[in-house]
């Protein structure tokens, strides 16, 4: 046989192998082995993404999980139905509850572990209270909808949300319907009950498979890391002592790089992850103008002061919890109170951190080494030391407003000085009272001539 001869053939051989079915398959496999939330859904995605761009035949998932928000529930079910690039698998192992049934219903095929088991959807709470009926509704259409378009049985699959449906060979009247693996084998609902995914393969005539397993980057868990509800709250504690330091020292520079380090820790793989949307950012943001303009612009702490500090508190839980703008009906019940209660709670942690080691932290070695101060040019009227002796009682006018730090100037010199009341507004006649670590600390001198 000559070489030409046997190059035809090995390419005959080769095209023998890609159209017979079960030869040559490609499949790509991930786990989601977790609660449904943002990272099971960002897992799914780029599975899904990973899938089509190695250009997979089949999508294995291998799920095991107890629930989750309905609205990623929802996210991953509609990739799986919306993707004709591959076929997909779910391998039930152990679990598929609440919203893990949902999107088993949404792949090809179903396959189960031995003792595994799905089904009980209905919508609850996260103290396990079933929510009112326009909860059930909706997850009761979803379910429907989702068993339909891949030809399973919708009564079936809306038993699993509502107690009232009647399957009498299958559950009690009045109880959620959970099948076991021999039960959905033997209605139809699973294609087999399996040991491992081997069986999967051999069941659906793959020879000799090539297998992809999805893999979690740093990234992936850098992510899940930050999202944290208690890594969130030490953020929130971090950019809400930036903006204190920030606006209690004008200039200083490194609270406000805290500050903007933590922000941009927080909402970033919210971002990423698509729960934080631009109008939350920009609401924060705001807010924190709003509090400036308060404390530097507008005399006394009114309307600017509390809108800003509660466009803040919104813009922070808004970001921790998916919405369409402020429709939150597929956000899992009970998380945006959560998301309230965190930022709520690290603020008032923040406050009352910075109320007890505040003053010692300014006056600190070690973060005085860190700050950047503004430059004070003789030229411009300032000094460099003030002479304890000659300054307590001297009389001057305050050249900035002081809420409570700012500017006051004493025989044509300017100074930096504290107001003993809190404030003082610019052009009032001041008086000195004591003096320690360069500053002036100073009140009116009205209060003195009272």
């Amino acid at each position: 046989m000559d070489k030409f001869t046997k190059y035809i053939l090995g390419i005959l051989f080769l095209y023998f192998l890609n159209i017979v079915p079960g030869w040559s398959q490609q499949v790509y496999s991930v786990q989601i082995k977790e609660d449904i939330g943002p990272n099971s859904w960002r897992t799914l995605k780029k599975a899904v993404q990973q899938a089509k761009s190695t250009k997979a035949d089949y999508l294995l998932i291998e799920l095991n999980t107890f629930g989750g928000a309905l609205n990623f529930a929802d996210s991953m079910r509609s990739s799986l139905l919306n993707d004709n690039t591959f076929k997909s698998i779910v391998y039930v192992h152990n679990n598929a509850a609440s919203a893990g049934a949902l999107i088993s219903l949404a792949a090809d095929y179903i396959y189960m572990h031995a003792g595994a088991s799905i089904g009980a959807a209905s919508v609850v709470n996260q103290s396990g209270e079933v929510l009112p009926e326009k909860y059930q509704s909706y997850m009761r259409g979803l379910m429907r909808a989702t068993a339909e378009a891949r030809g399973r049985d919708p009564k079936m699959a809306e038993a699993f949300v509502d107690p009232s449906i009647s399957i009498p060979e299958l559950k009690e009247d009045g109880k959620l319907l959970t099948l076991t693996t021999a039960e959905a084998v033997k209605v139809g609902l699973a294609k087999k009950e399996v040991k491992s995914d081997v069986d999967i393969y051999s069941d659906l005539q793959f020879s000799k498979p090539t297998v992809t397993q999805h893999q979690v980057s740093w990234v992936d868990h850098l992510i899940a890391f930050l999202i944290n509800p208690l890594v969130s709250g030490l953020l929130i504690i971090g950019i809400i002592g930036g903006i204190y330091f920030e606006m209690q020292s004008p200039g200083i520079g490194f609270a406000l790089l805290v500050a903007l380090v933590c922000g941009a820790l927080f909402f970033a793989p919210l971002y990423l992850q698509g729960l934080a949307d631009n109008w939350e950012i920009a609401i924060f943001i705001l807010g924190v103008i709003l509090i400036a303009l308060e404390i530097f612009v507008i005399p006394g702490f009114g309307v600017a002061g509390i809108a800003g500090i509660i466009l803040m508190l919104c813009g922070l839980a808004f970001s921790m919890v998916a919405n369409d703008y402020f429709d939150f009906k597929l956000t899992q019940p009970g998380l945006l109170m959560n998301s309230f209660i965190i930022v709520v709670g690290a603020m008032v942690l923040a406050i009352v951190l910075m109320v007890i080691f505040g003053k010692n932290m300014l006056e600190s070695r070690a973060f005085k080494r860190l700050v950047l101060e503004d430059e004070q040019r003789s030229d411009s009227g300032y000094t460099s030391s003030v002479t304890k002796t000659n300054m307590i009682n001297k009389v001057g006018v305050a050249k900035t407003v002081l809420r409570p730090a700012g500017k006051i100037e004493i025989d044509n010199v300017w100074y930096d000085a504290v107001a003993l009341d809190g404030f003082i507004d610019a052009g009032e006649e001041i008086y000195v009272e004591k003096h320690e670590n360069y500053n002036l600390f100073v009140r009116k001198i009205s209060e003195r001539n009272a």
